[in-house]
């Protein structure tokens, strides 16, 4: 493959906001420095100077703002994409989308929908700090309404954004840093990746691993790992984790026996155990063992050391199957 069938991540984030800006004039996208600056990550260049202010507009600091010109904009026919800078300040957004964008179709008796979706960058690894590194997707997984896509991929982000813009439903789409330079194969031309299925990465016949946005590079690196041990580890890319694609994951189970999850955050209350739980309840008659990696029950660490002895990065992953099924120990 040549380097000009590579896609950059960032690059991908901004071809497929340029394309839906061009292909549905109800698009528009605002939020703090994506125009003229082109983005704190540098994923909205040229966009501004494309569609102009009416389409692309900067925005004061205020990401309760954002999300209330956001709901007000789509219950009147438009179809807004907004920024907030670091996913770690999506508490200040949440009554505009928990009570009101999440609730709204429901509440006017199905009569209007809330087409809009909230950009953020999110994940640990860059050096950014206890409040600037989390990923706040399991903050809004209990909340009927809402979808929630985190990509994996430059062709994954691509693609899934532009069925996020799309999606009739208020979409939560989280952005890794670490994966903003990432480069990878580029999507066909015009292609759009359905929401809530997940996609098989990796074929495998020994362990199933599943994860989201970074971690299923990582998971990938752990599995090429894992084979020279003479182990076989099929990886599942979640894609979202509302919905939920429990199909795809109780397939791979049924084939494997053994499960694991890894989620960059907590297990308390994270993705990672509630998947767990639906699959012990659905497919435990597949499962020899399941388990998860996850990180401390703390905040992100700051001193590099400790924040990269507290990411579930490939090697954290393949060291827990080693440990847990011998492979490879003596």
């Amino acid at each position: 493959m040549s380097a000009s069938d590579q896609l950059e991540f960032r690059v991908a984030i901004r071809d497929a906001l340029a394309e839906e800006l061009e292909r549905d004039p109800s698009v528009i996208f605002f939020g703090e420095d994506i125009a003229a600056a082109g983005g704190v990550f540098k994923a909205t260049p040229d966009l501004f100077e494309r569609f102009g202010r009416e389409r692309v507009f900067d925005t004061p600091i205020s990401e309760l703002a954002l999300a209330g010109a956001a709901f007000g904009a789509a219950v009147t026919g438009l179809r807004p994409v907004f920024e907030v800078m670091f996913g770690d300040f999506m508490g200040l957004a949440m009554d505009s989308l928990v009570n009101q964008s999440a609730k709204f179709w429901y509440i006017s008796g199905e009569q209007h929908s809330v087409p809009l979706v909230v950009r953020s960058a999110v994940g640990g690894g860059g050096r950014f700090g206890a409040i600037h590194s989390q990923i706040h997707g399991t903050w809004f997984q209990g909340v009927p309404g809402l979808k929630i896509v985190c990509p994996s991929s430059p062709a994954e982000a691509k693609g899934l954004l532009k069925a996020s813009i799309r999606d009739d439903n208020p979409v939560i789409f989280l952005e890794h840093k670490r994966l903003y330079s990432v480069k990878g194969p580029a999507p066909p031309a015009d292609e759009v990746l359905p929401l809530g299925q997940a996609r098989l990465a990796r074929a495998g016949e020994d362990l199933t691993i599943v994860a989201l946005g970074k971690g299923v590079a990582d998971a990938l690196a752990a599995a090429d790992a894992l084979a020279e041990a003479g182990l076989s580890a099929e990886v599942v890319d979640l894609r979202t984790i509302r919905p939920l694609d429990l199909d795809t994951v109780l397939d791979s189970v049924s084939r494997t026996q053994r499960l694991l999850v890894v989620e960059e955050g907590p297990r308390t209350g994270g993705w990672s155990t509630g998947l767990l739980g639906q699959v012990t309840e659905r497919g435990l008659h597949d499962l020899d063992d399941a388990w998860i990696v996850a990180t401390d029950e703390t905040p992100v660490p700051y001193s590099p050391t400790l924040e990269d002895a507290f990411m579930p990065d490939a090697a954290a992953i393949t060291a827990s199957v080693r440990s847990r099924l011998g492979v490879g120990v003596a």
